[in-house]
Formats: C-alpha cells, structure tokens, sequence
C-alpha cells in the first residue's frame, strides 16, 4: 500500500512538472499557472520524501544496498 501510494505520489509530481512546462509555454506571464504549479510540485515532492522517510524507518521499506 506505501509503495502504491509513493508511485502515484511520483506520477501527479510528473504531471505538474508537465502542466507547468504547458504553461511556461503557453501563458504571456500575466497568469499565476505557473507559480500554483511549481508550489504544487514542491509540495507532492515533500510529501513523497516524507512517506519514503515514514516508510524506512516504520520498516515497510527496507534498502538493499550493499554499502
């Protein structure tokens, strides 16, 4: 269920990247868009690194890594 939710965590941070980019295009910078998708953004990748910390240290994800 954690990793479920980290990846679509992931994909609605993707698809305000792509908004934003349609709307650094598109608008003439009178619009705000751009800045609502940017905080947008900010705040799915805080809220994605929060989850991946809850995970880790609540033990539902665990690293493999040899190092």
């Amino acid at each position: 269920m954690l990793k479920a939710a980290i990846v679509l965590m992931l994909l609605a941070t993707i698809a305000s990247l792509f908004s934003g980019l349609f709307f650094l295009a598109r608008d003439d910078g009178q619009s705000t868009r751009l800045l609502k998708a940017l905080t947008v953004r900010v705040t799915l990748a805080v809220l994605t690194l929060a989850l991946v910390t809850w995970g880790l240290l609540s033990g539902q994800l665990v690293s493999h890594a040899p190092f």
